[in-house]
């Protein structure tokens, strides 16, 4: 991991789902040029996969070897990032509500964080990235220059869900998504490989009240503020 740190800047942003991190971390990448590696929409393109293959959740030993045939790739595009599966623009449907319900379980599989993690560490070789998921700043990316850690309340998070299904016609309850994150939120803490878990050295930001231009000034104020400091410490 020496080797990422020596290439370029390596920023890491955690936390819970919907708590601001993936539209933060975009952005600030983009405000800074840097790549916006999102963790999330990898797994959500492998999730995707073995839903349209009918494969069982419980089918530990069958996803992991999906994995290892799989092509995912994350390109830069005007809406973001585009998310490519086996070549295919995957983008739009791995926001659907059947992909946020099954990825959980398939994030657990050993073999598919292995070659996950590997695949993240290899893009993040040369540096200057903004890398947004759940175990970026503890299992991914421990030696980052600087880590964030974002988190918001349950309601919250759940009105955000709930908005961006909206844009995509998609209508579900408040009450339906706290519910969901919830079990989300249990499954992602209490997995035994990479839960999802606050870095030792991360920054805490609680987004509930913020605006998403307050989250990105506030990020990209503290890379810059660590950038000058590592700049004179030469």
């Amino acid at each position: 991991m020496e080797k990422n740190k020596k290439q370029g800047f390596i920023v890491t942003i955690d936390g819970p789902a919907a708590s601001g991190k993936s539209t933060t971390a975009r952005m600030v990448a983009e405000k800074l040029g840097w790549l916006y590696l999102d963790t999330g929409a990898m797994y959500r393109a492998l999730t995707l996969k073995v839903l349209q293959r009918k494969i069982s959740l419980d089918n530990t030993e069958e996803i992991g070897r999906l994995a290892k045939t799989t092509k995912i790739e994350l390109t830069p595009s005007n809406k973001g990032t585009k998310v490519l599966l086996d070549g295919k623009d995957v983008s739009m449907d791995i926001r659907l509500p059947q992909v946020d319900k099954a990825v959980g379980p398939v994030c657990e599989v050993p073999a598919v964080r292995e070659i996950m993690v590997a695949s993240q560490r290899k893009l993040g070789e040369k540096g200057n990235i903004v890398a947004e998921g759940r175990d970026m700043g503890t299992v991914v990316f421990p030696n980052a220059d600087l880590k964030f850690f974002m988190v918001a309340s349950l309601k919250e998070r759940a009105k955000r869900r709930q908005k961006d299904l909206a844009q995509q016609s998609i209508n579900v309850s408040v009450e339906d998504l706290m519910n969901e994150i919830e079990r989300r939120d249990q499954r992602d803490s209490n997995r035994k490989n990479s839960p999802l878990k606050k870095a030792s050295d991360a920054l805490v930001i609680d987004t509930t009240g913020l605006s998403i231009e307050e989250q990105i000034t506030f990020v990209i104020n503290k890379i810059q503020q660590k950038m000058e400091y590592e700049h004179e410490k030469k």
